[in-house]
């Protein structure tokens, strides 16, 4: 087998390198995604077996030999380099360690990207909205009538101006589930995480709050597919097998029928924690799709069937990470959140466990 001609060629470019920089493009140039030897490794899959049979091995010698080369000038340029700076750096040992500050994950945020990896996993996309919304879209479409309680001015934040419908900052994630429906065929399988907002504050309130729904639409929907995805979840979330549900007959405008969601919980190291069942606390709101918010979106309800639930991400984040006052979560205290923080790379995968 004869020795490819370029080879020569890089080989000197490598050898000539005078620093780090000049090294790297002189790999850009031969083995990066538009360098000559990749270029030429796709030729291959054009060419006869017989002519494969020969470039195959120059060309993969070729790559072979350029790469090694690189990393043996690399190594040389990085020792060169370290002793330069050994011989002319001089560091001053009585001084106190320079360390860089270091930020980190607020628990929502990384609450937030636990929930998207979990329903990522049952096949769940994330939707998203505007968090200033008209009033039908928020109140309406999801059958709720005009003189129903949360449309009051002490539960909702009114836009003032003249609008073509009243605009409202968003009091649930419900808004995207009626964009979605309206703009996207069925199946769906979505959920809607994000900010939203009302008038209320104390321990457990605060006026603005972050919140996660989920929507399901197919055909033979019920309620036993909502039971087992909620449980998935939980248990996927908690991470915990002895997560045990309880659904509660409730009402919801927005789903016929409508249940509350309890979880069992159980008293560990002198801390209430989910799992277990010495007791039960709700964390879900849930049902199956009104007919009405169906129609409301050009769907047909003797088609299609569907179930939602909705949560609140900052409740999930105190129940998991045993935080006791939601108020916290938003005053911005350094001492509060290096405490509670994550660190960037405690990045949640199922395989590793959503709160690495």
């Amino acid at each position: 087998m004869t020795v490819h001609p370029l080879q020569s060629r890089f080989e000197a470019d490598i050898a000539s390198a005078a620093d780090l920089a000049a090294l790297d493009a002189v790999r850009v140039a031969a083995i990066g995604k538009l360098g000559v030897v990749t270029q030429l490794l796709k030729t291959l899959g054009g060419m006869t077996p017989e002519e494969r049979r020969v470039e195959g091995p120059r060309l993969n010698t070729l790559r072979e030999g350029v790469t090694a080369a690189i990393a043996k000038r690399k190594s040389v340029l990085e020792n060169t380099e370290l002793d330069r700076r050994l011989a002319t750096e001089r560091v001053d040992l009585s001084l106190p360690a320079a360390v860089a500050p270091r930020g980190s994950v607020h628990p929502v945020s990384q609450v937030m990207d636990e929930l998207t990896e979990i329903f990522a996993d049952l096949g769940f996309a994330v939707a998203e909205g505007p968090e200033i919304e008209d009033d039908w879209r928020n109140f309406t479409a999801l059958n709720i009538p005009e003189t129903h309680p949360a449309r009051a001015m002490m539960d909702t934040f009114y836009i003032a101006g003249e609008h073509e419908r009243p605009m409202v900052l968003r009091t649930h994630t419900s808004p995207v589930q009626i964009r979605t429906m309206q703009s996207e065929p069925p199946p769906i399988r979505i959920i809607a995480p994000g900010r939203v907002y009302r008038s209320d504050s104390d321990a457990t309130h605060t006026p603005m709050f972050h919140q996660i729904e989920g929507l399901v639409i197919d055909k033979g929907i019920h309620m036993g597919h909502l039971k087992w995805t909620l449980e998935t979840f939980l248990k996927a979330f908690f991470e915990r097998d002895d997560v045990v549900l309880r659904l509660r007959p409730s009402y919801f405008p927005f789903t016929e029928p409508s249940a509350e969601v309890d979880v069992g919980w159980s008293i560990e190291k002198g801390r209430r924690v989910v799992g277990g069942s010495e007791g039960w606390m709700e964390v879900l709101g849930s049902g199956m799709v009104h007919p009405r918010v169906m129609a409301a979106c050009g769907l047909d309800p003797d088609e299609w069937q569907g179930f939602a639930f909705g949560t609140g991400v900052d409740r999930l984040a105190m129940l998991k990470y045993g935080m006791d006052d939601l108020r916290a979560f938003f005053d911005g205290d350094l001492r509060w959140l290096k405490h509670y923080g994550f660190s960037f790379l405690d990045v949640p995968t199922l395989s590793g466990g959503v709160g690495a």
